[in-house]
């Protein structure tokens, strides 16, 4: 049932994916000749790092389709990992955007050039056009998957940044203060930056195996703790498969013997309920080893 979730999850965003890598390569094209049309250095940088944008929705959508790859005797999880490895990847690769664009501005800060402004603010605004709407394809999935976040705050970020450039033309064609382009990059950067690092952390996190956010460990012991006939819990752990997909094994001491399967199947229902845990793996034991230092939460 959850590789077909992820399968599922996986085919319905692929027209987002085409559309969008689609609009955002033709506006690069367009950028790219608008810039050399106008002699523009900025358009022609900016056309630059829309191409990094291509790039991350191709591996956005990569990841995607590899999530939802039955496992096999290679790989026995399949590939659901891949979703975590581009939701780090856009986060890094938008960062690193950010902070290229920041050095820029800094640079044109201490000597602002001469601006095209109207052919800039008309290419800027068919910018915020194409990322916007992009961005749009991916927002009923930004919630629920790491790996479409990753995708939505990429697009939506540059659709800032567009649109902040739109209205620093817009105010330049009035006061002619040169600054005006630079400190509007420099300030939406900061802003991008700042919405970014939370999926960086959280992605970084999911990939050292670590507990993801929305499951308190602390609560899942006392639940597995509460089930009756249950003397003790170790060897508990909580790992992301995926951005989706969350397992959970434990073993469980049950002197009475083994509960039977109904036990499991009402024990796995409330771990999925409360915590999202999509594939729990439980051992019953009957007690009596000595487990050392893997007992459950450090104990």
């Amino acid at each position: 049932m959850n590789q077909h979730s992820h399968t599922h999850a996986a085919f319905a965003f692929n027209r987002a994916f085409a559309i969008g890598i689609a609009l955002n390569l033709g506006f690069v094209v367009v950028e790219a000749a608008a810039g050399l049309m106008a002699g523009s250095l900025a358009l022609l940088a900016d056309a630059g790092h829309n191409l990094s944008d291509v790039a991350g929705l191709v591996l956005a959508w990569v990841a995607a389709l590899a999530a939802g790859r039955l496992p096999d005797s290679r790989h026995t999880y399949g590939w659901q990992r891949a979703s975590i490895l581009a939701a780090f990847a856009n986060a890094v690769l938008l960062l690193v955007a950010m902070g290229s664009l920041l050095w820029e501005a800094g640079q044109r800060l201490q000597a602002p050039p001469p601006t095209d402004a109207v052919t800039v603010m008309v290419v800027a605004a068919i910018g915020v056009l194409v990322n916007g709407v992009t961005a749009a394809l991916f927002m009923s999935g930004m919630k629920s998957d790491m790996n479409l976040r990753g995708a939505f705050l990429h697009m939506a970020g540059d659709a800032l940044v567009s649109l902040g450039v739109v209205l620093a033309g817009a105010l330049y064609l009035w006061t002619g203060w040169g600054w005006l382009d630079p400190v509007a990059s420099m300030t939406i950067a900061l802003l991008i930056i700042v919405g970014t690092w939370r999926l960086f952390r959280q992605s970084l996190h999911l990939l050292f195996d670590g507990v993801p956010e929305s499951v308190v460990l602390a609560e899942v012991d006392a639940l597995l703790r509460a089930q009756p006939g249950v003397d003790d819990v170790h060897d508990l752990h909580v790992w992301a498969m995926s951005t989706t997909g969350t397992a959970l094994t434990a073993h469980l001491v049950m002197p009475g013997g083994h509960p039977g399967d109904a036990f499991l199947e009402q024990v796995g229902g409330e771990l999925h309920d409360r915590f999202h845990i999509t594939h729990p793996t439980l051992q019953i034991e009957l007690g009596g080893h000595d487990h050392g230092c893997a007992r459950t939460l450090g104990e």
